[in-house]
C-alpha cells in the first residue's frame, strides 16, 4: 500500500508541539482536508441562516413550532435507534477538559459518562487543541499515567471496566481553527476536532467495546442537524466502520432549538442517542436572541433563574418527554459546585442544593445529569439510583402528561424576580475572572466555589447588556447604564489587584479581560458569540 499524499493543509502561525505528528498525520489531516472540502460551504450557509432567523425574531418577538416540519412531530411511528450497551446508562456524567490530569480523573470518577471538552471547558489554544487528541489516543492504550510537577501527586486510570464512557464535545460551528487552512481559508474547529478524534479512535474504540460517541454544541436548528449526520455518514464509509457507529447527543441549549427538538432527532435518528438540557447557554440565547424584545424579556440575575422558572421547567418536560416518545435518552443539566476544602457549611449548604437539583430531574424522568467535579459524582449517583434502581434509565416513562405550548418556551416575565445590583457586580466580577483565564488558556475555572466555562461569560455580558439597552433601575435606584458598568468594572479590577498583589496582577491578562468585557458588553453592535473576538486575542 503506498504512502498517503501529502496533505494540502496548511499548519499556520504555530509553534511545533511535542509529539504533534501523532495527530497531524498526512492520513489524518487529508481526511480533515477533505472534510473541510465537503461541508464548510453548508456549514457557511447554515450561518447566514442563523443571521435571517435571529433578524426575524427581531421583528416579530417570537418563536413557534415549525409548520413545515409538523408531520415528522405527529407520526408517532419513527424512533431514533436504540443505544449502544455503553451508552444506555448514562445516570451521571462529568464534564471538563481534555487536560491530561482532568482526563485521568474524569475516567476514574465513578461517572458513567466524561463529557470531553473541546469546546466551552477549553480554551482552544493549538496547544490545547493537539494536546487534548494526545490524551485521548493515551486514554485509549493506557499510556497516561501523569505526575503533577507541583504536587508530586501520580494518576493512574483504574481498570478498563470501571472507566467511564467517552462523549466528546467538539467545537460549535461558529468557530474556525486560525491553525489550519486550506487555501488560506481556516478549517471550522468543529471539523477539526471532530475529525481528528474520529479518525485516530473510531475503529480503537470499537476494538475496546465502545465507539465514537460526540455531543453537538450550539445546535440551532434541524438543518444543522442534517449537516452533523452528513458528516457522520461520509466519515464512517471513509474508515469503513458499519453506518450507525457513530453515536450524538445534542445540547438543546439554544431557544430555537427547543422548537425543533423532534426534527433534530429525526435527522440524526440513526445516529442519535438522547437530547441535553444546557442552562447557562441556553439563557444566553434567550437574552441574544430576545434582547432587542422589551422589558418581558428581560432576565434577572442568573442564580435567580433556577430550573422550577415556568419558562425553564417547560423547556426541561419538553426536552424529557420528546426524547422518551422517540426512544432517546434526556440528560439533564449542570451542577457546577465546587466543593471548598476550607470550608464544611459552605459545602453542606451546596451539597444540599444539588441533591434536591438531581432529585428533580430524576423523579421528572431525565435518564441522567452533569456534574462538574469528582465529589459530586455520589450525590446525582444517589439521586438517580433513587428513581432507576437496577435499571439503565427510564426511557418507558413517556411523560405524555406535559403539554407546552409555544408561548410557555418564551415565557420570561412568569419569573418572579428582578435585575439587582448585586447581579450586575457578580456580572462583571465573575466575565473578567472568567475571560482572564480564558486568555491564558483555561476554559473551566474554578470561581466563587463555581466551575464556570465559556456559557458563563456568556450570560454575564449579555445581562450586562440587556439590562443597560432595556434601561433596568436596580432596587437601589441605580439606572443600568454603561458608566455603572463602567464604575463596577473599573472597582472589581481593583478589587483582583488588592487581592492578587501588583506582581501577580501585572504577571496576568486583567487588563485585558476587562478591556474585552466592557466592548462586548456595551458596543450596541452585540457580538454573536463572545468567544469570537476573544479568539482574535488568544495566542498559542
Amino acid at each position: 500500500m503506498s504512502a498517503p499524499a501529502p496533505s494540502p493543509l496548511a499548519i499556520v502561525d504555530a509553534e511545533p508541539l511535542p509529539r504533534q505528528d501523532e495527530v497531524l498525520t498526512d492520513a489524518a489531516l487529508a481526511f480533515v482536508a477533505e472534510l473541510h472540502r465537503r461541508f464548510t460551504p453548508r456549514r457557511d450557509e447554515l450561518l447566514a441562516r442563523r443571521g435571517e432567523r435571529r433578524a426575524e425574531i427581531a421583528r416579530t418577538s417570537t418563536l413557534d413550532f415549525l409548520p413545515e416540519t409538523e408531520a415528522i412531530r405527529v407520526d408517532d411511528t419513527w424512533k431514533v435507534a436504540p443505544a449502544p450497551a455503553a451508552l444506555d446508562d448514562r445516570r451521571v456524567e462529568i464534564t471538563g477538559p481534555t487536560d491530561r490530569k482532568m482526563t485521568i480523573n474524569a475516567l476514574n470518577s465513578g461517572a458513567k459518562v466524561w463529557l470531553a471538552d473541546f469546546e466551552d471547558a477549553s480554551a482552544p489554544t493549538w496547544e490545547n487543541v493537539i494536546t487534548g487528541q494526545l490524551n485521548l489516543i493515551d486514554a485509549y492504550t493506557r499510556n497516561i499515567d501523569f505526575t503533577d510537577p507541583k504536587s508530586g501527586k501520580s494518576y493512574a486510570l483504574k481498570p478498563a471496566e470501571e472507566l467511564a464512557t467517552v462523549v466528546t464535545r467538539p467545537r460549535g460551528w461558529h468557530l474556525n481553527e486560525r491553525h489550519l487552512q486550506l487555501d488560506g481559508t481556516p478549517v471550522p474547529g468543529a471539523l477539526v476536532d471532530f475529525g481528528l478524534y474520529f479518525f485516530h479512535n473510531a475503529q480503537r474504540l470499537i476494538d475496546l467495546g465502545k465507539g465514537p460517541y460526540f455531543y453537538l454544541p450550539k445546535t440551532e436548528s434541524h438543518l444543522e442537524a442534517r449537516l452533523w449526520n452528513d458528516i457522520f455518514v461520509f466519515a464512517q464509509d471513509y474508515v469503513g466502520i458499519p453506518q450507525g457507529t457513530v453515536r450524538a447527543t445534542v445540547l438543546i441549549e439554544t431557544i430555537t432549538a427547543a422548537y425543533e427538538m423532534e426534527e433534530i432527532l429525526y435527522e440524526l435518528r440513526d445516529h442519535a442517542s438522547g437530547l441535553n438540557a444546557g442552562r447557562w447557554d441556553y439563557l444566553f440565547s434567550i437574552v441574544k436572541n430576545f434582547r432587542d424584545g422589551g422589558s418581558k424579556f428581560v432576565l434577572p440575575d442568573r442564580n435567580l433563574v433556577t430550573m422550577t422558572a415556568p419558562f425553564m421547567r417547560a423547556y426541561t418536560e419538553l426536552l424529557v418527554r420528546t426524547c422518551h416518545k422517540r426512544g432517546a435518552h434526556a440528560i439533564g443539566g449542570m451542577a457546577a459546585f465546587i466543593p471548598s476544602r476550607r470550608d464544611a457549611e459552605v459545602n453542606k449548604v451546596a451539597f444540599e442544593k444539588v441533591k434536591a437539583d438531581k432529585d428533580r430531574e430524576a423523579n421528572d424522568g431525565f435518564d441522567g445529569s452533569w456534574v462538574a467535579h469528582p465529589d459530586l459524582v455520589p450525590i446525582a449517583m444517589e439521586s438517580f439510583d433513587a428513581v432507576l434502581g437496577a435499571k439503565p434509565n427510564q426511557k418507558d416513562r413517556l411523560r405524555e402528561d406535559v403539554s407546552v405550548a409555544a408561548g410557555d418556551l418564551i415565557a420570561i416575565d412568569t419569573l418572579d424576580a428582578k435585575p439587582s445590583y448585586n447581579g450586575l457586580r457578580n456580572a462583571v466580577a465573575v466575565g473578567i475572572r472568567y475571560i482572564e483565564a480564558w486568555l491564558r488558556g483555561m476554559g473551566a475555572v474554578a470561581i466563587f466555589n463555581l466551575m464556570e466555562d465559556a456559557a458563563t461569560a456568556e450570560i454575564s455580558r449579555s445581562q450586562i447588556w440587556q439590562w443597560i439597552n432595556a434601561d433596568v433601575v436596580f432596587e437601589n435606584g441605580e439606572h443600568a447604564t454603561a458608566d455603572l458598568a463602567r464604575k463596577v468594572a473599573a472597582e472589581e479590577l481593583d478589587a483582583i489587584r488588592a487581592e492578587l498583589g501588583d506582581e501577580t496582577f501585572e504577571s496576568g491578562k486583567w487588563q485585558q479581560a476587562h478591556d474585552l468585557l466592557l466592548t462586548v458588553s456595551l458596543d450596541q453592535d452585540y457580538a454573536d458569540f463572545l468567544t469570537l473576538p476573544a479568539y482574535e486575542q488568544l495566542r498559542g
